[in-house]
């Protein structure tokens, strides 16, 4: 239970806790209702009290990290973590029924474990097995799970109620959980934080320039990258009509 509290934290930071609050209510756009997200009057104070957080401790500490550790050294942690998260990637490709994404990514684990020190140096890309992340939650919508209402997860941000409910799967294959105590696993964990909140300085920057209603911005980009990713790059047209409607395949 104490690991899994502080993974909330690197959870965050990969759905995409580095937000930026809404408008005041005074300058705010009009809404446009997104029949995805019935919980909005919710999930908009979710979403200010997580920035509330990032802005006060994840986002100084990840610009700490950019600005004091050298870009070499930054390259091969993310490559490290990178690559053991490669195995569960690996892992949903063939429970998606794709047995040759999934050879392609053991093939990447394989190599960069070996000839890349245990993932230090990112062979697998030079020698093009290319890095197809897949997860628990892609693969209940592969298999016909919808991904039902938005939702704005404390800490974890933005989400649905299936990769809600996949999150903790996921975690049960993070880097944290290799090592033996759980100083180690805190040690890691913090590594994990530190470089994926790091990653998304850049992105911060570019939401708080183009985005009128930050949070409308944030859930709809998120919401497409999801269905993006289940259809594998190939999703339907959505037909906002029969959201939520089990016979609509847009639903993945």
């Amino acid at each position: 239970m104490k690991r899994l509290a502080a993974a909330l934290a690197v959870a965050a930071l990969a759905a995409g806790c580095a937000t930026a609050p809404a408008p005041a209510t005074g300058d705010a756009p009009a809404r446009v209702a997104s029949p995805a997200d019935p919980w909005e009057n919710w999930n908009r104070k979710v979403y200010a009290f997580n920035d509330k957080v990032d802005e006060a401790v994840l986002r100084p500490a990840a610009e700490a990290y950019r600005d004091v550790v050298p870009q070499i050294v930054r390259t091969g942690v993310a490559n490290v973590l990178g690559n053991v998260r490669d195995v569960w990637s690996a892992a949903n490709q063939f429970l998606q029924g794709k047995p040759a994404d999934g050879l392609e990514m053991s093939a990447r684990v394989l190599v960069n474990t070996t000839m890349g020190l245990f993932g230090l140096l990112d062979w697998g890309t030079e020698l093009r097995l290319d890095r197809r992340s897949e997860d628990f939650g892609q693969t209940l919508g592969v298999w016909g799970v919808g991904p039902g209402p938005y939702v704005v997860l404390p800490l974890l941000g933005p989400s649905s109620v299936r990769d809600g409910l996949a999150w903790p799967v996921d975690r049960m294959f993070a880097p944290s959980r290799l090592p033996q105590t759980d100083a180690g696993g805190y040690g890691v964990l913090a590594m994990e934080l530190l470089n994926a909140r790091s990653d998304l300085l850049s992105t911060t920057q570019l939401l708080d320039q183009v985005a009128l209603d930050r949070y409308s911005f944030v859930r709809d980009a998120y919401l497409s990258r999801r269905l993006d990713q289940v259809w594998d790059g190939a999703p339907p047209l959505e037909d906002y009509d029969d959201y939520g409607d089990d016979e609509a395949e847009p639903a993945r």
